[in-house]
């Protein structure tokens, strides 16, 4: 391209498009296992806690070969990496639908589907922050309302196949759709603007903005695990993500606990996700105009708002007050990660060092899912799991209020 010179049509457009739809997809079908809890459990019988370790362990897998893919993506480029991971994604809802014992359960949903949702994340969030510096925020915003209105609309959509169809065919529908659209629409994106001749945000010369905010420099990953910042972050993010995943693996469960239908309890997860979206955006808006550490922290004092009014949630209508609060913080903090990473360690690295930050957050997310069934298992109850989240979000804001600027003090 010809320096001084703006395309007519910026292709980033297509690649935050197709990042839009893979994870709408992909993590609106990851979501929906909520809905499939109950009838597992009064098909087969296992305990809580057994199926919420299928969760934990595909949630596990899928953050630790996030960081084999994130670097991948950052020598190769994304569309490869998309075909097999779809290909395995798909695959592993279509064997669910054949699942008859616990160990095959751990395998299909743990290790296969785990394994196609290794890039769902790492990959679509490191390219749209190559294709954007001056307006990364609110396209990472766009990009993750995706993510919104996949959790609106395939909980819902899983549900209805449920009732209609069972749960093995609702499997099989689901399996088939992914497979398809993920490895189709993969096929659209491109690692960063350069290899189409192209700058950043279809600008036609470099364009600076901030110093921790470079085109194309930052720390590499041995200079980024030097800095208290790396660390903190993903201890913040192993929090954040304990919590978020545990609501939204036993958020429906709990609803049916307390005599809610299973159309109205998926309809929560679906408020969650319709909401999350303006949270997704706002946010996005929020990074660009005020920076990413006073994004995440509005999002967390948000979260913690929300779980402190779970905890007292009984009837359905407090449980649609409690999805509308908690899906502006968690469409925010999902939001915000990529981000913040990106401002304070450059994009360089960014897909190796956000997919560390980012299986931090899996570890939370395996853990918090098992924990909260075995304590269910225990107790009867979910009011000791709501407890520690309301900490866990407090924790994380405090820490959260500690990051302070990294990249100008490593020479």
């Amino acid at each position: 391209m010809t320096p001084g010179r703006r395309p007519r049509f910026f292709y980033g457009y297509v690649v935050a498009a197709a990042c839009f739809a893979i994870q709408g997809i992909g993590i609106g079908t990851f979501i929906s296992f909520g809905v499939f809890f109950k009838p597992l459990l009064n098909e087969f019988g296992w305990s809580r806690a057994a199926i919420s370790g299928a969760s934990s362990v595909s949630f596990l897998v899928a953050g630790l070969l996030g960081i084999f893919v994130g670097s991948l993506n950052d020598k190769f480029g994304p569309k490869l990496i998309m075909t097999i991971t779809g290909f395995f994604f798909g695959l592993g809802y279509l064997l669910m639908s054949q699942l008859e014992a616990l160990w095959q359960l751990y395998l299909f949903y743990g290790v296969v589907i785990g394994l196609g949702m290794s890039s769902i994340d790492v990959i679509m969030l490191s390219t749209v922050a190559r294709w954007f510096v001056r307006r990364r925020g609110v396209m990472t915003g766009m990009v993750k309302v995706g993510t919104g209105a996949g959790q609106l609309v395939i909980p819902l959509l899983a549900s209805v196949f449920i009732a209609a169809y069972g749960w093995r065919n609702a499997y099989i529908i689901i399996g088939a759709m992914v497979l398809v659209l993920i490895i189709s629409i993969g096929r659209l994106l491109r690692r960063d603007p350069g290899e189409m001749g192209l700058l950043p945000d279809g600008d036609g010369e470099t364009v600076v903005v901030g110093e921790n905010d470079l085109t194309g420099g930052g720390l590499s990953l041995d200079e980024a695990r030097r800095t208290r910042e790396f660390w903190t972050l993903c201890v913040v993010n192993l929090a954040v993500v304990y919590c978020l995943l545990t609501v939204m693996v036993h958020i429906v469960p709990h609803a049916r606990d307390i005599g809610i239908s299973a159309i109205k309890a998926a309809g929560i997860l679906s408020t969650i996700g319709g909401v999350s979206m303006v949270g997704r955006l706002v946010t996005g808006i929020a990074i660009d105009r005020m920076g990413s550490k006073r994004a995440m922290m509005g999002s967390l004092l948000i979260l913690i708002i929300s779980f402190s009014w779970l905890l007292m949630a009984k009837e359905l209508w407090m449980l649609y007050l409690f999805a509308v609060v908690y899906g502006l913080a968690h469409g925010g903090i999902f939001t915000v990660i990529s981000p913040i990473v990106a401002e304070h360690f450059g994009i360089s690295s960014h897909g190796v060092i956000f997919g560390i930050v980012v299986f931090s957050g899996t570890i939370g997310g395996a853990i918090g899912p098992l924990l909260a069934g075995h304590i269910f298992d225990l107790t009867g109850s979910y009011q000791l799991v709501f407890l520690i989240l309301a900490a866990l979000g407090t924790v994380s804001l405090v820490l959260t209020s500690l990051l302070r600027p990294v990249r100008g003090e490593i020479g």
